[in-house]
């Protein structure tokens, strides 16, 4: 640190050490010229603690602030855009409340159903995620305010989750858990990131050299402050060698006191400490150069927030049945039943639990709405109350969900299971009103073939904010025309989920076996039915698909098509791209979402629509090369409404990047044969007097598909001495000489 306009220049070891350490639960240290700055929770609203009750799950109260659809909410959306301007307005009610880094987004992969804390995350798969994220970030910094980018890494349970390790292999770890941060880091620049609680490969992440550092900094060019998870850090010592820059929260100075002492002891490099606090003194001056905050939460426009969070709310929307176009709603009889419609479930529970400014009732929104028509309403508890309202009405709009107790920050669901006492309400309100709606309220994925089998419509509303209320009638009786789509998966059953005989941990591991193959990568190279796919969201009119065009254009893909509003109403498609490789030479998905975009479309009318393909969604890690590849080929790309609705397929050849790996003795026959160099050697040599043997045999079997996996070398050791290894490894130089 030369720089005479540093703020850490001239200040000693022990106060170097002390601005890498909270003041108390949400405030750093003010040290020398370097002033104290406030973090909080988000990521769906402020979540601002005043006083001296503060803690990190939501047990004490916080300061009023507008509640977003959280991610679970959010993601539904597909629209960054939209995801943007919500982060905008959270930057501003950050600084009107004195907050200089808001906590959030989360962008870990939905693993697994039972998370607890999925409704905080955006989608099981990363490009979706990563999206959504950047855009999160990006609004959220454009206001001054810091974003923490969390939780870094591998985080996909509750259960454990302070000293479980994820056991998981490289290639897994670079396609899917790293990937939605290594997006939103290189397109974002978040100011800060959080590392996660739970140990990867049985390292802590907060010490997690190889995480933090090489990938984080020397390969994604991160400047920012890597902070740690509130009580994350098991040994801050070890952390900070790691490239950790702040613990949260305070310690009381004891963490301070063991680097100054490790650094002393001439265990800890005294320029590293210097380095992690030259980096919280400058992200602290980054979110200060501002200017203060507002001089008051009035300054905002706290009604004009509450709209964008209706819109928000309206967009996540997702219409997943609509037999014989039972939505939208005209103004007519109506039974509401289910105590949601009066006291909706509109977020999750724990650390980003928000107070609302305001909040919309549903039931209040649908009377509103039906005008002058009676509308009555019933909790449920009571079947035959509900039933004899259902009777009567024209139309039953049956509220559905998890309460807040079944899901949460800190324990995982054992089942994705509605109550059973839901499910027979419902029976018996489908049983006299064949006109049923189901609207479902949920941070998790819920079990859906029952209630798929029952009601002819089901809206699903996951959880939509403090405006959700509203949102929902608009839906309802088509106000607005329901554009969601499903982030995640909704399997028939628990049982088939990728991850369902690894979750969660065992004696302190969790093992990753199934690989890349999450979500819809799972199901879909499965064959497997499912409830609903990846992607899927109906709406109030058709839209067709024609005129495919895919090109190899600079770094990636061009895929053009043109898309019809075949129906009577204004709507919004969310197209799909996929992509697949038939023949990889590696293990990967049938199909995996590579771009997709939204657009709006008058009755009648056509849109051209562009999705660019980046090169970098092709590739694949490879754990030989070490780096990303791009393999040569015809890739297949399918473009649609889900990932398993797919209107129109066009093939495009591809030039690769594969690394050319010299061929050694530890090279199997099948490996040579592969390559056509070799291939011509090998076969020249197997057809003439070939010390190896023929490919037909009395063995009963093909000789030569028997030899295929055996390494080149231990042929040469069969051939009693036909072959040295001198012989070897001058057929092997001439095989790589052609090669290169």
């Amino acid at each position: 640190m030369t720089d005479s306009a540093d703020p850490i220049v001239g200040l000693e070891l022990a106060e170097q050490a002390a601005l890498g350490s909270g003041a108390s639960f949400w405030t750093t240290k003010a040290i020398g010229a370097v002033p104290a700055i406030v973090l909080t929770d988000g990521p769906h609203g402020v979540r601002r603690q005043s006083g001296s009750a503060t803690d990190h799950l939501g047990l004490s109260g916080s300061e009023p602030a507008t509640c977003f659809p959280p991610a679970v909410g959010l993601s539904q959306t597909w629209d960054p855009e939209l995801v943007e301007r919500v982060g905008r307005a959270l930057g501003d009610e950050s600084r009107a409340l004195g907050v200089h880094v808001l906590l959030g987004p989360g962008v870990n992969i939905k693993r697994d159903p039972r998370c607890g804390r999925n409704f905080e995350y955006y989608s099981e798969d990363p490009l979706l995620s990563g999206t959504l994220g950047t855009a999160w970030v990006r609004g959220v910094q454009s206001r001054g305010v810091g974003a923490s980018l969390k939780h870094f890494a591998v985080n996909n349970a509750e259960h454990d989750r302070m000293r479980a390790s994820s056991d998981v292999d490289v290639r897994t770890l670079r396609e899917i858990y790293l990937r939605t941060f290594e997006i939103v880091v290189r397109q974002a620049r978040p100011w800060t990131v959080m590392c996660s609680y739970n140990r990867i490969n049985g390292v802590y992440a907060s010490e997690n050299l190889w995480l933090l550092t090489t990938v984080l900094r020397d390969e994604w060019g991160f400047d920012g402050v890597v902070v740690s998870d509130w009580g994350a850090v098991a040994d801050r010592v070890a952390a900070v060698a790691a490239g950790l820059d702040l613990e949260m929260p305070t310690t009381g100075g004891l963490s301070d006191s063991e680097v100054v002492n490790a650094v002393r002891a001439g265990s800890l490099d005294s320029d590293i400490v210097a380095r992690a606090a030259g980096r919280v003194a400058q992200l602290i001056q980054r979110v200060t150069e501002t200017g203060t905050a507002a001089a008051s939460f009035s300054a905002v426009d706290i009604e004009a927030h509450h709209e964008l969070a209706r819109e928000a709310a309206q967009r996540a929307i997702v219409l997943l049945k609509n037999d014989g176009d039972l939505l939208p709603l005209a103004p007519s009889p109506l039974a509401v039943i289910g105590e949601f419609a009066q006291q909706p479930r509109y977020q999750g529970g724990g650390s980003s639990h928000v107070n609302p400014t305001r909040l919309d009732i549903p039931l209040d929104e649908i009377r509103r709405l039906a005008g002058d028509q009676p509308v009555s309403h019933c909790s449920g508890s009571d079947i035959a109350a509900a039933v004899g309202a259902a009777e009567s009405a024209d139309t039953a709009i049956v509220f559905l969900g998890l309460t807040a107790e079944e899901e949460s920050e800190g324990y995982d669901r054992e089942h994705i299971d509605l109550p059973a006492a839901q499910l027979d309400l419902l029976r018996a309100v489908v049983e006299v009103q064949p006109r049923t709606v189901v609207v479902l309220s949920h941070g998790g994925v819920v079990r859906l073939d029952t209630v798929a089998a029952l009601a002819p419509a089901v809206v699903d509303g996951a959880l939509l904010g403090q405006a959700g209320g509203g949102a929902l009638a608009d839906a309802l009786f088509g106000v607005v025309n329901p554009s969601g789509r499903l982030a995640e998966t909704v399997p028939l059953r628990l049982q088939d989920s990728p991850a369902y005989l690894n979750f969660p941990s065992e004696s302190g591991h969790t093992v990753y076996g199934e690989r890349m193959f999450v979500g819809y990568r799972w199901y879909d190279s499965r064959d497997m039915p499912v409830a609903f796919p990846f992607g899927h969201g109906l709406s109030y009119t058709r839209f067709d698909y024609s005129g495919l065009e895919v090109d190899a254009v600079g770094e990636g893909l061009s895929v053009r098509l043109t898309v019809t509003n075949a129906g009577a109403r204004s709507g919004r498609e969310v197209v799909q791209a996929y992509v697949g490789l038939p023949g990889s030479t590696v293990g990967r998905p049938v199909r995996w979402l590579a771009g997709f975009a939204a657009v709006t479309i008058e009755p009648g009318e056509q849109c051209a629509v562009e999705i660019p393909v980046s090169r970098s969604e092709l590739a694949y890690w490879s754990t030989t090369a070490g780096r990303w590849v791009v393999e040569s080929g015809e890739y297949a790309v399918s473009v649609g409404a889900s990932s398993r609705d797919l209107r129109l397929a066009a093939t495009v050849a591809l030039a690769g990047d594969e690394p050319t790996q010299p061929f050694t003795r530890d090279s199997t026959l099948a490996e040579l044969l592969a390559d056509p160099a070799a291939a011509r050697t090998i076969l020249a040599i197997l057809g003439s007097s070939s010390p190896f043997g023929t490919a037909d045999s009395a063995f009963g079997s093909n000789l030569l598909r028997m030899l295929e996996s055996v390494p080149i070398g231990r042929m040469a050791a069969f051939s009693a001495g036909k072959i040295t290894r001198e012989q070897l490894d001058n057929l092997l130089a001439g095989i790589n000489a052609q090669r290169s």
